[in-house]
């Protein structure tokens, strides 16, 4: 009886595989055989790019190759098949790997896997455009349970918004000739974040698609200004959405790249519905993350290539699958209508369904047709253009109709069904005192602050060892270094990932004599 108990045992679980993949834009790995077609830094030369500095290279590279250890790993960002395999001999734990790119491309991309690789393809995406680098099919079988890797390094934010749209173009139609229960993998560097269509629509330099995008509007990862979310993708059997795993981190842990101070996600793995049907392979729910280790990724900062030192811009990104069956908890539902009575749901819910109706919401502050609104005991949230009708020192119910985000700060653009409940004679205790926090973060932002004073120096207010960015509406009063204020009702925002505060009117501060 035991036997037989143990071999069924090991024919239900002992079959099963689990497996990682993960993605890594290696940032530039040049050989030293000028080819002409290398970026310039990276042209060989003994007091340029030489020996030394590809050693060391390697040698960091490979060391995070070996640390992250994924069954499957996609690389960008390397130059030559003489580089990949000087890499390759570094991590001998990968047994198989394939470079490819095009001829005059100054860089290609790159598989490393511990399984054969069955298979494989390129996408082309525009023969005309020399900048144009083709997309990476891999096809990989573990246990007889075959699935494609799509490796892509989309066109740089150098060019604008259509470029990107190509990429999502030829790889859409890519998988539109595929079986719709293919499992398929979409990894790489994507050169958009998973929240492109909310945060480039107002850089004018980019939107040159009419706000479509190509991850979000095309890849579908997000359908009317909703995001395709969990609950989404498991229960749409459409072949044409997908899901994201940035939504598997809270905010403020998605990121794999910086740019000043904003935190980026060009890296990105997007899973089909495929991929939760409990058919082949199967994501293990909530194993998404991003591979930081202190030697990577230190008091706020990506230890990038520095010349001879340092690794890459860019942090990896790693995720579990398996060919066993899984159970999926439902991280992130849409939020109903009337689950929402508390400003900090708007915060927290990645998609809202409207009208959101509001109770028992105090206005703080008011100028011209604009608010910021706070219930007590919870978060404030700023009313942009749309509180006209709202007295200061009020308490209203109303329905929250439009939000949207500029800059990463939440607003709310329209509102209806107004209802005035009761003046407030002590409304300003819901600022927040300066005195009361050690830090002016995230947690803040739409709050109103009070009570702060400092010294005024290029466009900064130092106080108590420390400082923060104040911003002015055009045409407000300079004010000269070394200037004391106080400010009485300064805007707590943030623009470009940075905390700042906003002064709109000339009564928001006072200069101390």
């Amino acid at each position: 009886m035991y036997k037989i108990w143990f071999l069924l045992f090991f024919i239900t679980f002992g079959l099963s595989k689990d497996f990682t993949v993960a993605s890594y834009n290696v940032e530039n790995l040049f050989d030293l055989k000028y080819d002409g077609t290398e970026y310039k830094e990276f042209r060989p030369s003994a007091k340029g790019w030489n020996r030394y500095k590809l050693n060391k290279k390697l040698q960091n590279i490979s060391k995070v190759i070996n640390n992250l250890d994924a069954t499957i790993i996609a690389l960008q960002e390397i130059e030559s098949q003489k580089a990949f395999e000087l890499l390759k001999k570094r991590v001998p734990k990968y047994k198989y790997g394939i470079f490819k790119k095009n001829k005059k491309a100054s860089i290609g991309l790159a598989f490393l896997s511990k399984y054969p690789i069955v298979d494989t393809k390129l996408i082309q995406i525009d023969k005309f455009d020399k900048y144009a680098r083709p997309l990476l099919v891999a096809t990989f079988n573990i246990q007889n349970h075959t699935f494609k890797i799509i490796n892509n390094h989309w066109r740089s934010k150098r060019a604008r918004e259509n470029e990107r749209v190509k990429y999502a173009f030829a790889l859409q139609q890519y998988l539109y000739d595929l079986n719709r229960y293919d499992d398929y993998i979409l990894v790489g560097d994507f050169n958009s974040n998973y929240d492109e269509f909310k945060t480039f629509k107002y850089d004018k330099k980019l939107n040159n698609t009419y706000n479509l995008t190509g991850i979000n509007d095309i890849l579908r990862t997000s359908i009317d200004g909703h995001y395709i979310l969990k609950d989404d993708i498991i229960q749409n059997k459409s072949d044409s959405i997908h899901y994201n795993l940035w939504f598997e981190l809270p905010k403020d842990k998605r990121f794999s790249y910086k740019f000043g101070h904003d935190k980026e996600t060009p890296d990105n793995i997007i899973l089909p519905h495929s991929l939760f049907d409990n058919q082949n392979i199967s994501y293990v729910d909530h194993s998404f993350r991003v591979f930081a280790p202190r030697y990577l990724y230190l008091h706020g900062k990506i230890n990038r290539w520095n010349n001879s030192s340092g690794y890459s811009d860019h942090l990896p990104i790693i995720a579990k699958f398996s060919t066993q069956k899984q159970t999926y908890q439902i991280k992130q539902p849409r939020l109903k209508i009337s689950n929402i009575t508390k400003i900090h749901q708007l915060y927290s819910s990645e998609n809202l369904s409207y009208p959101i109706k509001i109770d028992d919401a105090v206005v703080i502050y008011k100028y011209k047709n604009n608010a910021i609104i706070k219930q007590k005991n919870d978060r404030a949230i700023y009313l942009f253009g749309c509180a006209n009708s709202l007295k200061l020192g009020y308490s209203y119910s109303l329905d929250i109709d439009k939000t949207d985000r500029y800059n990463q700060l939440l607003e709310v653009l329209d509102i209806s069904n107004i209802d005035i409940k009761r003046k407030w004679t002590n409304y300003k205790r819901l600022y927040i005192n300066a005195k009361s926090i050690k830090k002016l973060d995230l947690p803040y932002i739409n709050e109103i602050v009070t009570n702060l004073n400092g010294i005024y120096k290029r466009k900064y207010l130092y106080f108590d060892n420390k400082k923060i960015r104040l911003y002015f509406p055009k045409n407000f009063r300079h004010f000269k270094n070394g200037t004391k204020l106080l400010i009485k009702t300064g805007h707590i925002t943030i623009f470009k990932g940075k905390i700042q505060i906003s002064i709109h009117k000339k009564d928001d501060l006072e200069v101390i004599r």
